[in-house]
C-alpha cells in the first residue's frame, strides 16, 4: 500500500540530478556531463559551508527550499560562497576592534556595502555597523547567494578574492593578532603562500602571521649583497642611527676585517630560498634592503647569472618580504630606460625599453615590487639611482664606473684612459647624497609617498667635464679615450638627466654634492691632499 523505497540504481531524474556509480551525471544516451558539487548552506549565522559529494565538482543538486543555499557556478561562485563564509566569521569577531582602524573600508558606511554585497544585489544599510558585530551579522546574512548564470566572470572573481582578504585583515586586527599600532588597514596578514588565483588555495586552517615588534622598537635591518659599492656605507649610517646590533650585513664574498670589526655579518645567499628566510625568521628582521645584483657590464658578460641573482633572487626577497610584512627597499637605477625613453630630462613615468639584461631586471622589479604593494599590501619602496661615485669602493663593473676609476687613476699615475666618448653625459651623484636619499625614503611616512619608485638626482657631466675639474687640482692630469663599443651603446640609451622633481614634492629630497665638491672629496680621500694642497 504505501509507497516503496526506489532502488539506488533507478531511472535519471533531471531533478534531482541522479549519478551512476561512477559518480557522474547520467543524461541522455552517449551524453557526458561533468560530476557534481553540492553546495549546503548552514541556516544558523548566514555561514556557507562547502561540502563536496562523491562525485567531485559539477552543477548542484537542488535538494528543495529545506536546502537552498548557495548554487556556485565556476571560481566566481566559489569566490562569492567564500566571501560569505568568511564575513560571517568577521561579523563575530568586528566588535572587539571598535576603535581601532577608523580609516578600513570594510567599517565605512559609504563603501562597506560595496565590499560586503554583491552587485546587483540589495545594499543594506551599515551606517551603525561601527559599533556593533550585530549590524554586520545582519548585513551579511542579507547578501543573497550565488546563482549559476549570472555572468560573473573572472574580474569579479578578483575582486570577491580581494574583499576576502580586506575581512580576513579586519579580524586579524579584531583579535589582536598584529600586536603593534596599524597606520592602515593595507599591512598585509596574509601568508603569501595562502594567496592565489584560485580561491581553492585558501585553506581553512591557514596561519595568520603578524609583526612582533612595536613601533617603539627600533627596526631589525638586513642588508643583501652587502660588501657592494653601497652596502657597508649604508650599514654605518643605520648602524648610527638604530644601533649596531640592529643591522646585519650579509653577502657571498669573504668580508675584509674591517668588516667583520664594525657590526654583525653573516654569510646570505639570495638564490638560496630556505635559509634566507631562515635568517629573516631568526633575526626577527623587520627591514630589508636588497642590494644583490649583477651590474649592466657585468651582467651583460654573463647573462645567465645576471637573470638568476636579479631576478630569481628578487622573487625570494618579495615572498618573504610579503609574508613576514617586511619595509623592503630595492635599488633601481637609469639602466631601466631605453633609446626610447625622453633622456633631457626622463621622468618617472614614461616608455622603458631598456637594452641590458641589468635594466630588463630592474624594470622587472619595479612592477613586481607595485604589484605586491597594490596585491598583497607589502611595503615596497625604490628609488632609480643615477650613476654613484664613492671614495672607499673599487669600481664593480657598471657603465659609469669611469667616474670612479678616474680619481684611482688620477692619484696613482696622473693619467686615465677612458672607454667612454668625451661628451657622453650621464647624471651622476656622490654616495654621501645617495645614501641620505635612501634612509629618508625609508623613513618617510606611508602617506606622504605618491610612487612607489622615484628618480633622484644631483649632477650631470660628461667625461671630458670631469677631467677638467680634476686638472684644477692636478694640472699634470691626462685622459685620453679608447671607447667600449658595448659601453659606449649602453650610454648612449640612457637618460642625460633626471627628473626627480616628485622625490623632492613628497618627501623633500635635496642634494648636498655638486661637481666641484665631489672631485674635492674624491681627491683627498685618495691621498693627493699634499699635491692638491700644493696646486692651490
Amino acid at each position: 500500500m504505501g509507497c516503496e523505497r526506489e532502488p539506488r540504481a533507478r531511472a535519471p531524474d533531471a531533478r534531482r540530478g541522479d549519478r551512476g556509480r561512477s559518480g557522474g551525471l547520467e543524461g541522455l544516451p552517449g551524453e557526458r556531463r561533468p560530476p557534481p558539487v553540492t553546495w549546503r548552506r548552514a541556516r544558523a549565522g548566514g555561514r556557507a559551508r562547502i561540502g563536496s559529494r562523491r562525485g567531485g565538482l559539477g552543477p548542484p543538486e537542488d535538494k528543495g527550499p529545506r536546502r537552498a543555499g548557495a548554487r556556485a557556478a565556476g571560481g566566481a561562485g566559489i569566490a562569492h560562497v567564500l566571501l560569505r563564509r568568511v564575513a560571517a566569521f568577521a561579523a563575530s569577531l568586528v566588535a572587539a576592534s571598535e576603535g581601532q582602524c577608523k580609516r578600513c573600508p570594510l567599517l565605512r558606511p559609504s563603501r562597506g556595502v560595496r565590499l560586503l554585497a554583491d552587485r546587483g544585489a540589495p545594499r543594506p544599510g551599515l551606517a551603525g555597523v561601527r559599533g556593533t558585530g550585530r549590524q554586520l551579522r545582519a548585513a551579511v546574512s542579507a547578501l543573497p547567494p550565488a546563482r549559476a548564470g549570472t555572468g560573473l566572470g573572472a574580474e569579479s572573481t578578483f575582486e570577491k578574492q580581494m574583499q576576502i582578504i580586506r575581512i580576513l585583515r579586519h579580524v586579524a586586527v579584531a583579535r589582536g593578532a598584529v600586536q603593534r599600532p596599524l597606520r592602515s588597514c593595507w599591512m598585509s596578514v596574509l601568508p603569501v603562500r595562502c594567496l592565489g588565483n584560485s580561491s581553492s588555495q585558501i585553506p581553512e586552517n591557514a596561519s595568520f602571521h603578524s609583526a612582533a615588534s612595536s613601533e617603539a622598537d627600533p627596526p631589525r635591518i638586513l642588508i643583501t649583497g652587502g660588501l657592494g659599492q653601497l652596502g657597508v656605507g649604508l650599514a654605518n649610517l643605520l648602524r648610527k642611527q638604530f644601533g649596531e646590533e640592529n643591522v646585519i650585513l650579509s653577502d657571498i664574498k669573504k668580508p675584509p676585517n674591517y668588516v667583520l670589526h664594525r657590526g654583525p655579518f653573516i654569510y646570505a645567499d639570495v638564490l638560496d630560498y630556505k635559509r634566507l628566510r631562515e635568517i629573516v625568521v631568526n633575526h626577527r628582521i623587520t627591514w630589508l634592503f636588497h642590494y644583490s645584483a649583477l651590474l649592466s657590464a657585468a651582467g651583460e658578460a654573463n647573462v645567465p647569472l645576471a637573470r638568476a641573482v636579479n631576478i630569481t633572487g628578487l622573487h625570494h626577497v618579495l615572498d618573504i618580504a610579503t609574508e613576514y610584512h617586511l619595509r623592503l627597499f630595492v635599488p633601481s637605477t637609469i639602466a631601466v630606460f631605453g633609446p626610447t625613453s625622453p633622456r633631457n630630462p626622463a621622468p618617472d613615468l614614461c616608455t622603458q625599453r631598456p637594452r641590458t639584461i641589468y635594466g630588463v631586471s630592474k624594470v622587472h622589479m619595479e612592477l613586481m615590487g607595485e604589484y605586491y604593494y597594490y596585491r598583497y599590501g607589502l611595503d615596497f619602496r625604490c628609488l632609480r639611482y643615477p650613476g654613484i661615485i664613492s671614495a672607499d669602493s673599487e669600481p664593480g663593473g657598471g657603465t659609469t664606473d669611469y667616474a670612479v676609476h678616474i680619481f684611482h687613476e688620477a692619484t696613482r699615475r696622473g693619467k686615465f684612459e677612458c672607454n667612454l666618448k668625451a661628451n657622453t653625459r650621464l647624471p651622476m651623484m656622490y654616495i654621501s647624497d645617495c645614501l641620505r636619499a635612501t634612509l629618508e625614503v625609508m623613513n618617510a611616512p606611508a602617506e606622504s609617498l605618491s610612487l612607489r619608485t622615484y628618480n633622484i638626482s644631483a649632477m650631470s657631466f660628461t667625461p671630458g667635464e670631469l677631467a677638467q675639474e680634476v686638472r684644477r687640482h692636478l694640472p699634470e692630469f691626462q685622459i685620453t679615450y679608447q671607447v667600449d663599443p658595448m659601453r659606449q651603446a649602453i650610454a648612449d640609451s640612457w637618460p642625460m638627466n633626471l627628473d626627480d622633481s616628485n622625490a623632492r614634492k613628497d618627501w623633500g629630497w635635496r642634494h648636498d654634492i655638486d661637481l666641484p665638491e665631489l672631485v674635492t672629496k674624491m681627491l683627498n680621500f685618495h691621498g693627493s691632499d699634499t699635491r692638491v694642497a700644493q696646486t692651490n
